[in-house]
């Protein structure tokens, strides 16, 4: 059951059940309904709790009894390794159900080989699937027929869906627009959706290159960064691969390469081509010249290891307290 507890329920005293009847013994039948989002904004009939409240109804109307719900929330339908799905796998290997109630089947899979695939894993479970908008019932022929030609139909919808996409978004790309809302360090982004460079971020960038000149090790560079108090342009700790990322995107140069479009832009230019390859020549240079890496700064190395024995002091007293129980 959901640890959400709006979402737990038990079937009324006074609901009419259907059973089934097997040598003579009446069984009840038990549903699980799924529900999925793709996005935090999706609204009315793809929201959860509209998808779970259809459900309901479809149970109520079959006369079944729901057991389970599970929903996976902002998460894509490209591939079926969804936490809750998952769940609601192994849930109906061990036969705690014995149907699946979903709103419509772009909910449940979006590629007919998944879905063609958790059909027939579910049949040898003998757990039927049930869609409430398309009136699909897999416990009969009919039924599995609909389920993949639907399925087949969804999946076509949902290529169509990404080659729109595609193409909206090289017709972006060709403007020299940034994709999203999230531009790189050095830059904003304006109404029209182009890089703008940003002298306080600029600076920054100019800052890390040149370090890395000075000090030759990315890890030093964000040591250095970390002690001034300086954050990523997400307000995180600076890492070696976060200062690798600035050292080696070319867009710092202007060279913008986006959905297959790869233009040079002058006004996105933030470091000259001098430092640029500099930076890079020397990021490589252990492939190139065979060169000895250098040792870790003392002052880095210090941290290093007042990390190192201030675990293993936190390991000694958590032994400690384990021996005094």
């Amino acid at each position: 059951m959901l640890k959400n507890a709006k979402y737990i329920d038990e079937a009324p005293i006074n609901a009419t059940i259907s059973q089934q009847t097997i040598n003579g013994k009446a069984l009840v039948v038990r549903a699980a309904l799924y529900a999925r989002t793709s996005s935090p904004n999706q609204r009315f009939n793809y929201s959860i709790d509209e998808q779970i409240a259809c459900g309901r109804k479809y149970a109520e109307q079959r006369g079944w009894i729901v057991t389970h719900i599970f929903f996976d929330e902002s998460e894509r339908a490209e591939t079926i390794d969804r936490p809750k799905f998952q769940l609601m796998l192994q849930k109906a290997k061990s036969g705690c159900f014995d149907v699946i109630i979903f709103w419509r089947i772009d909910r449940f899979c979006r590629s007919l080989v998944d879905l063609v695939s958790v059909e027939r894993l579910l049949r040898e479970y003998k757990v039927g699937l049930c869609s409430v908008t398309e009136h699909i019932d897999t416990s009969t022929s009919v039924g599995r027929f609909n389920f993949r030609s639907i399925g087949s139909v969804a999946e076509l919808e949902a290529e169509l869906i990404g080659e729109r996409a595609r193409m909206g978004l090289h017709a972006l790309a060709k403007k020299h627009r940034w994709p999203n809302g999230r531009p790189p360090l050095g830059y904003e982004r304006s109404s029209e959706g182009r890089l703008k460079v940003s002298r306080k971020e600029a600076e920054l960038v100019w800052k890390i290159a040149r370090t890395y000149l000075c000090e030759k090790s990315m890890p030093h560079v964000a040591f250095l960064l970390n002690n001034e108090g300086i954050l990523t342009k997400k307000g995180k700790r600076w890492t070696a691969a976060a200062v690798r990322d600035i050292l080696t995107d070319e867009i710092y140069v202007g060279i913008y390469e986006v959905a297959s479009v790869r233009d040079y832009v002058q006004e996105y230019r933030i470091l000259d081509d001098r430092t640029f390859i500099a930076v890079n020549e020397t990021r490589l240079r252990y492939k190139t010249k065979g060169n000895r890496k250098s040792s870790i700064p003392k002052d880095r190395k210090s941290e290093k290891i007042e990390k190192m024995f201030g675990k293993y002091l936190e390991l000694l007293k958590g032994m400690n307290n384990g021996n005094s129980n």
